[in-house]
């Protein structure tokens, strides 16, 4: 379409700057993923239509779990690289915290693909806890045991090191110190214990204030030592092995990282100073994902890459250590977001479009109209007439205000008012395309794309699939699936088929900034038109709600395939849930309620209100329908 290309539209949607090497646009102009960022790609498109011979339509998650393995290896071989450059003398042990993403296909996959690195896992509940003992099974790899303990946590723990895990607990609140050490005595075992201590310093990004002497976790410098007396005087000063820090999530600055990291690893030094022979250091979460590509501070961005992140983690305990000269530590991360993000793909299909912008041809402004309209219709046909376009909106903008009044206190007819109205958006239309190539827009106008934007309606929940967006105003990268070799012509917001309002996305990922609109192409009658929700792997499929009682949408995992040819398969496909499975998570199981609705039928047919026949048609339907997805069909 014109002189528009894939190029374009990589630029537009800023694919290459957030993908991370892992999507691109193909030269037929379809989105592409690269698992391994290799010249490998599969079009999701094709994946779509695979997925749809199997019933499974969108909404629908693609995990491309190739994807997954390659983000474990790129962080444990980041690290190995910055050890080997510093000449550090200790290990890295990362663990994967199963909060990020719980699905079990994900934490199996992952721990499948981080058993060379002896990669581990990290829990911060009972039920994460369970799920962590069961999972582990390589010895060499490490099991953190976070978050707030009562005994059952800490005897769970504490049976893994019985059956010889490497299990670490660790301590976030002074009271667990005493119940840490009346069970390990009760259970005849040593226990693997760490202290998470609560950094000074200031937090950045939209977690900030998860660091800092308010944190909800960790222990001050005073409670350290009084935690350190009890172990002392428990005979347990062995126990102590690591220290544990957080500097929060989606970090986006390397310099927080870096001032986290030095004060972190002097409590390691003072610690060994005091003889204790800690031999670990937790560095917590914090890794983040560039989710607008811009490189820069902002919250949804981080201004370093995952290689920088390693090295700086590296370097800051090795200067720290060789200064106190103290051994240099096994150092841990656990990174879940920069993990599990990019793999998750959320397809989503425009159903309808809401549109301000009129097509149809006007009605006639008469002599006996009134006088809002005819002034209307001047600012429309006579533009030549207006200095600027600023002067040209300001007007239209004031005498739809006025149009709207007269309307409100029963001065203007229905049919003058909708007039009015149509008038204005012409006149909004007629101004953006004239401001379109100015290198400057005047503050007023820029508003213009967002109240001319088209509302594309697609068949999801926000509330279900995309929490962090109406929770934390977390941006994700959109993009269409197809027809990217096209250049976009409607400005446009996204809602959802919830009833609430705020079921909606109106903040995109720019370069530069967040924008408002999300430039699509217009819908074609017959063709279904997708887009994909990208670096959603991270939180959205275990926060999601039942707002609405939308469940869980379909799901399909996808592997490299050299020998198909289209470049991949579908290893396995999980169909969303039906009314019938979610009805009974709030207490109303599909007999009851399927009883309660014929009970109401056979009333009606006995008042003969209804005949037999179609009462027995209605409860077919009822009945079909409780066995439907909870989306549209």
């Amino acid at each position: 379409m014109g002189n528009w290309t894939p190029s374009d539209s990589e630029k537009l949607y800023g694919i290459k700057d957030w993908g991370m090497g892992h999507f691109s646009v193909s030269p037929s102009g379809k989105l592409r993923v690269h698992p391994l960022a290799d010249n490998r790609s599969i079009d999701l498109i094709d994946v779509v239509k695979e997925a749809k011979t199997m019933g499974l339509t969108a909404p629908l998650t693609i995990r491309v779990q190739d994807l997954l393995r390659s983000r474990v290896a790129r962080l444990n071989r980041a690290f190995e690289k910055a050890i080997e450059e510093e000449k550090y003398e200790g290990r890295y042990r990362g663990v994967f915290p199963i909060k990020v993403n719980q699905m079990r296909e994900v934490v199996e996959e992952i721990l499948d693909a981080g058993a060379e690195f002896n990669y581990g896992i990290e829990a911060g509940s009972k039920g994460e806890l369970m799920v962590a003992l069961a999972l582990h099974e390589n010895n060499k790899s490490l099991l953190i045991c976070n978050g707030y303990k009562d005994d059952d946590y800490i005897k769970l723990a504490l049976s893994g090191v019985k059956i010889g895990k490497p299990v670490f607990i660790v301590v976030e609140q002074l009271s667990e110190i005493d119940r840490i050490i009346r069970l390990s005595k009760k259970e005849w075992v040593e226990p693997n214990i760490g202290l998470r201590v609560k950094l000074n310093i200031s937090g950045e990004g939209k977690w900030a204030d998860s660091v800092g002497e308010n944190a909800k976790f960790g222990l001050s410098p005073t409670e350290i030592l009084e935690a350190l007396s009890k172990l002392k005087r428990a005979g347990l000063k062995k126990s102590l092995k690591l220290v544990h820090f957080h500097i929060g999530s989606q970090v986006p600055n390397i310099a927080t990282i870096r001032n986290a990291v030095s004060e972190g690893a002097r409590y390691y030094c003072e610690l060994r100073r005091m003889g204790f022979g800690v031999e670990y250091i937790d560095c917590g979460g914090g890794l983040g994902i560039d989710y607008d590509g811009s490189r820069s501070n902002y919250e949804s961005s981080t201004n370093y890459s995952l290689e920088e992140y390693a090295r700086t983690v590296v370097y800051g305990i090795k200067v720290a250590c060789d200064k106190a000269d103290q051994e240099h530590p096994v150092i841990i991360t656990e990174s879940g977001r920069a993990i599990v993000a990019p793999h998750s793909i959320l397809v989503l299909e425009v159903k309808d479009s809401i549109e301000k912008s009129p097509e149809l041809k006007p009605p006639p402004i008469r002599k006996n109209s009134n006088q809002v309209l005819k002034d209307l219709a001047h600012i429309l046909e006579k533009k030549d007439s207006y200095k600027s376009n600023l002067e040209r909106f300001l007007d239209a903008e004031q005498l739809k205000e006025e149009a709207h009044t007269l309307f409100a206190h029963g001065y203007l007819k229905l049919e003058d008012w909708a007039h009015a109205e149509d008038i204005f958006w012409r006149i909004c239309r007629d101004v953006a395309a004239s401001v379109a190539d100015d290198p400057q827009i005047p503050e007023d106008l820029e508003k213009i794309d967002e109240i001319l934007s088209a509302q594309y309606v697609c068949n999801f929940s926000v509330f279900q699939s995309l929490l962090d967006h109406w929770a934390l105003r977390q941006v994700f990268p959109i993009v269409p699936l197809e027809r990217l070799d096209e250049k976009p012509t409607v400005n446009t917001t996204i809602v959802d088929i919830s009833c609430d309002s705020d079921g909606k996305i109106n903040k995109f990922t720019d370069v530069e900034d967040e924008r408002d609109t999300l430039p699509l192409h217009r819908l074609k009658k017959n063709q279904p038109y997708y887009v994909a929700v990208c670096l959603v792997g991270a939180y959205q499929d275990i926060l999601g709600d039942q707002h609405n009682l939308f469940g869980r949408v379909n799901e399909v995992h996808v592997f490299l395939e050299d020998d198909e040819d289209d470049g991949f398969y579908v290893e396995e496909a999980i169909e969303g849930i039906s009314i019938d499975e979610i009805l009974p998570q709030i207490q109303y199981k599909s007999e009851y309620v399927s009883r309660l609705m014929k009970k109401q039928i056979d009333a009606a047919v006995k008042a003969d209100r209804i005949k037999p026949r179609e009462g027995v048609k209605l409860m077919a339907h009822y009945n079909e329908v409780l066995k439907s997805k909870t989306y549209l069909s």
